[in-house]
C-alpha cells in the first residue's frame, strides 16, 4: 500500500473505531429488551439502558485494542474516554443507576475543556501536544485553536447536562450518538480557516 493511501485510509479507520462503540451503545439501548430475551444473561443486568451500558464498555474495551494493533498507538483522548467509560459504566451496572453513564460526557469534557484552558493560564497550548503530528502551526494560532477546543468542550459539557436532566433515557442515547459527533465534526471544519492562517507548512497536501 502507497503512503497516500494509507494516509487517506488511518482518519477513516480512527473514526471507524471511535464511532463503533457508540453505535453498539445505540443499538444495545434501542434493542436492549430483544437482546435480553435471546440472551438470559443480560436480563440479569436490568433494564436497556443497562444492557447498552454493558455491550458499549465491551465494545469499548475492543475498539481500544483494535486502535493498537491497527494504527500502532493509543490517542490520549480516546484512552481517557475508554477510562471513563469503563468507570462509570461500572458504577452504573454495580449501583443500578443510570445517572453514572449519562454524567461521564460531562465530567470527561470538563476535563479536557479544565486540561486545556489551564494549560493556558500558564502559557502553554497543551493541544499543540494532541495535533502537532497532524498540524503544524505558529504559537498564535495554537493558543487560538486550544481555546476555541476548550470553551467547546464546556459548551459539550452543558449540553449533556441540558438534553440528560431534560429529556427521555432514549433521547439521550441518541443525542450522544448522532448528535455529538455531527456537531465535533462541524466545529472542527470551522477551524479550517484559522488552521490555514497560521498553519507554517502547506495543510492537507496543499501546495
Amino acid at each position: 500500500m502507497s503512503k497516500t493511501a494509507e494516509k487517506q485510509e488511518r482518519p477513516a479507520l480512527k473514526l471507524a473505531l471511535e464511532l463503533g462503540p457508540l453505535v453498539v451503545f445505540f443499538l444495545a439501548n434501542k434493542y436492549g429488551e430483544a437482546l435480553a430475551e435471546m440472551f438470559p444473561i443480560l436480563a440479569d443486568l436490568g433494564g436497556k439502558i443497562f444492557v447498552g451500558t454493558a455491550l458499549f464498555m465491551v465494545a469499548m474495551v475492543i475498539s481500544l485494542v483494535a486502535s493498537r494493533i491497527l494504527l500502532g498507538t493509543l490517542a490520549v483522548m480516546p484512552l481517557v474516554t475508554g477510562f471513563f467509560v469503563l468507570v462509570f459504566g461500572g458504577l452504573t451496572l454495580y449501583l443500578q443507576n443510570d445517572i453514572f453513564i449519562k454524567m461521564k460526557p460531562t465530567i470527561v469534557n470538563l476535563i479536557f475543556a479544565g486540561i486545556l484552558l489551564g494549560g493556558l493560564v500558564f502559557g502553554k497550548s497543551l493541544l499543540a501536544y494532541v495535533f502537532d503530528s497532524a498540524f503544524k502551526l505558529d504559537d498564535a494560532g495554537w493558543k487560538k485553536l486550544t481555546l476555541r477546543w476548550g470553551l467547546f468542550f464546556v459548551c459539550l459539557a452543558i449540553l449533556n447536562e441540558l438534553v440528560w436532566r431534560n429529556f427521555s433515557t432514549d433521547f439521550w442515547v441518541t443525542f450522544k450518538v448522532w448528535a455529538i459527533m455531527p456537531l465535533s465534526m462541524i466545529f472542527m471544519m470551522a477551524q479550517l480557516p484559522l488552521l490555514k492562517a497560521h498553519s507554517i507548512e502547506p495543510l492537507f497536501g496543499e501546495d
